[in-house]
């Protein structure tokens, strides 16, 4: 039941954001400037931010950002998890050590400090679509490996595999061995490493946006919504700051609830 209802949910935001552009009262960057910081009312649900941009309509759009780019970037790196942990668990040997040896080089390594200490170094007056390809290629290229090291091991384990010896036995080249057979063995692994990178992603998109390094202005998305919570003395007076948040959170929550889906079989 829980796992029906946050798929519902998520469901629910996804078409929402997709839909921005009909259910939004005005665009992200239309700024009414007779109404800065205003409350919360009939034309504007959310209020209004210091410029007089709708919160609203900047809320649906940001969500469309995380929610479309986070599976992206999740994708890429589950491609690059498949590449090295695929390919260095099943040729073994030197080639899975130092590729293994390399993947915990990464990990041990806080690649979130990693993804600020990268983005801060390329330009910060890039533009909002430059932006966005930035933040989330570069947690595509450097989220893999965690995931593949996951790869590796269930590689490695149907490489010694009864039916893999009988293929190899039986004169089935290496690659084809490795495209028919060991790939759709890979499957359910990198379904669920591609579904957990995904509110992984998310997440880390929100903290470069809140340290000012994810998607630039004025395109926003969750980081950059979730900034205006740096404004101590405003958030008493405005709780519906924290909306933001609070769906980042449920959105977040609801991946987790609908996770065990992608559970790898026994």
């Amino acid at each position: 039941m829980a796992r029906a209802l946050a798929l519902a949910f998520l469901l629910v935001i996804g078409s929402a954001s997709l839909l921005a552009n009909l259910l939004a009262p005005a665009t992200y960057a239309e700024q009414f400037r007779e109404l800065p910081n205003a409350p919360p009312s009939s034309r504007h649900w959310l209020g209004t931010d210091d410029l007089g941009r709708d919160r609203f309509s900047r809320l649906l759009y940001g969500t469309r950002v995380s929610l479309l780019l986070a599976p992206v970037a999740a994708l890429s790196s589950t491609i690059l998890a498949a590449l090295i942990g695929g390919v260095a668990g099943y040729l073994g040997g030197r080639i899975e050590t130092a590729a293994m040896w390399i993947t915990d080089l990464f990990l041990s390594l806080p690649w979130l400090f990693l993804l600020v200490a990268v983005r801060a170094l390329l330009p910060l007056n890039v533009s909002p679509q430059v932006s966005v390809i930035i933040t989330f290629g570069m947690l595509g290229v450097l989220g893999w490996a965690g995931a593949a090291r996951v790869v590796c091991a269930t590689s490695r384990s149907a490489r010694d595999s009864d039916f893999i010896l009988l293929a190899r036995a039986s004169g089935v080249k290496p690659a084809r061995l490795f495209a028919r057979h060991i790939v759709p063995n890979l499957t359910p692994a990198l379904f669920a490493q591609f579904w957990i990178s995904i509110p992984v992603f998310i997440l880390a998109e929100a903290n470069l946006g809140v340290l000012g390094l994810g998607v630039a202005e004025p395109l926003p998305s969750w980081g950059s919504l979730l900034r205006e919570l740096e404004n101590y003395s405003a958030i008493g007076s405005q709780p519906w700051l924290f909306v933001p948040l609070l769906l980042l959170v449920a959105v977040v929550s609801c991946f987790q609830l609908v996770l065990p889906k992608a559970e790898l079989p026994a």
